[in-house]
């Protein structure tokens, strides 16, 4: 017989506060996805937002991702995430860091880019955002980043290490800024031979900015990998070692001989065909190149190891607990995995979609706070 579901009873502010210093107190929505108007206030334990498939659970956890990052994690434009029928959308999140309050405000719009605020003030650049709250999201589509291409693992580079280094934002913002104009610029070499002189100007900016977008990966990788190898061998029971390399498409120092070396190819191709814009993760496991030869079962235990590392690592580099958003994610994870997972999250503020309470309920899983989310409204539970 199953055991019934343990839950906390609310407890005032400063008591939840304790212990914890950083945590999303509550998020407001308007006009957001399928949201009208939306008020919640989250424990800053495990918070539960449970319901059935396409009601709005994963729309809050990417509210609040929106909120931290000013990005979505499914690359949707700001225009997709406006209510249907509404040109405007706006969120405003409450955080405590350090028992100081932080109010963010963001305003989407259609048209135009998009208004942030921290505490009333506007911010200029959306890079001012990192560092306030940090978050992890963890949704299904993760479990296949070791089988899924290149750009799949590229992305998770730049999703964490934005938030972690103001200095690695500005130098890959400026990275693929310049290579949309040297792009651009091949295309218009067909036409106008005349003006391959000025690719000169280009290649020195694209080798300045890319040598510091691959440097900032190679030394996140190497950090990732020193945690990722002790959390695999417990996830896989000892039986597993797994190495995590970084596989620059060029080395540094010699980006600028190689742009040199493929600029022929890059006229013929109308492209640039070398630099970190190419980039990936190997990730080998007793010797074998799981990413082509893995079973799904050694992808998604390294995926999750992955993941688990990730948030090591955002631990150990911003000092500080992130907030996890995890997206029915445990409804495809094994018992053991399921187990894994939930024991690593224990002093995490955590906010998890799924659509029944009973992998809580048989892991026994300690949950502070149930939403019950039904076509785009939110009900508190307890």
């Amino acid at each position: 017989m199953w055991s019934p579901i343990r839950v906390k009873p609310l407890k005032s502010l400063s008591s939840r506060l304790a212990g914890k210093s950083m945590i999303i107190e509550s998020i407001e929505l308007k006009n957001y996805r399928n949201y009208k108007e939306l008020h919640m206030e989250f424990n800053q334990g495990t918070n539960i937002l449970y319901g059935d498939n396409a009601q709005g659970k994963t729309n809050i956890l990417e509210a609040v991702y929106v909120c931290c990052t000013s990005k979505s994690h499914k690359s949707a434009k700001d225009r997709d995430i406006i209510r249907f029928d509404q040109d405007e959308s706006h969120i405003k999140l409450q955080i405590r860091k350090n028992n100081v309050p932080y109010r963010i405000d963001m305003h989407l719009k259609k048209n135009k880019p998009k208004g942030i605020a921290i505490n009333g003030v506007p911010i200029r650049k959306a890079s001012e955002l990192f560092g306030i709250a940090n978050v992890v999201f963890f949704s299904p589509e993760d479990l296949n980043i070791i089988k899924n291409g290149p750009s799949e693992r590229r992305r998770f580079i730049d999703m964490e290490l934005c938030q972690l280094n103001k200095l690695y934002v500005h130098s890959l913002v400026q990275y693929n800024k310049v290579l949309l104009q040297r792009n651009k610029l091949l295309k218009e070499l067909f036409f106008k031979p005349e003006y391959e002189e000025t690719l000169d100007v280009w290649d020195m900016q694209l080798v300045n900015y890319g040598r510091e977008v691959i440097r900032f990966r190679r030394e996140f990788i190497g950090r990732l990998n020193e945690i990722m190898q002790k959390i695999h061998l417990s996830l896989s029971g000892n039986k597993e070692e797994i190495k995590i390399s970084y596989e620059p498409y060029t080395i540094e120092d010699q980006f600028g001989q190689t742009l040199k070396r493929n600029r022929p190819q890059d006229m013929k191709q109308k492209t640039t065909l070398s630099g970190p814009h190419r980039d990936d993760i190997s990730f080998i496991v007793n010797g074998i190149d799981i990413r082509r030869f893995g079973s799904q079962g050694q992808q998604r235990t390294a995926a999750l190891s992955l993941k688990l590392s990730e948030l090591e690592l955002v631990k150990a580099v911003s000092r500080d607990n992130p907030i996890l958003l995890l997206d029915d994610v445990l409804s495809e994870l094994d018992s053991s995995r399921q187990n894994h997972l939930l024991s690593a999250i224990q002093d995490i503020q955590t906010m998890i979609t799924c659509t029944g309470l009973d992998d809580f309920v048989n892991n026994r899983f300690h949950i502070d706070k149930i939403f019950k989310v039904i076509d785009g409204t939110v009900e508190n539970e307890n």
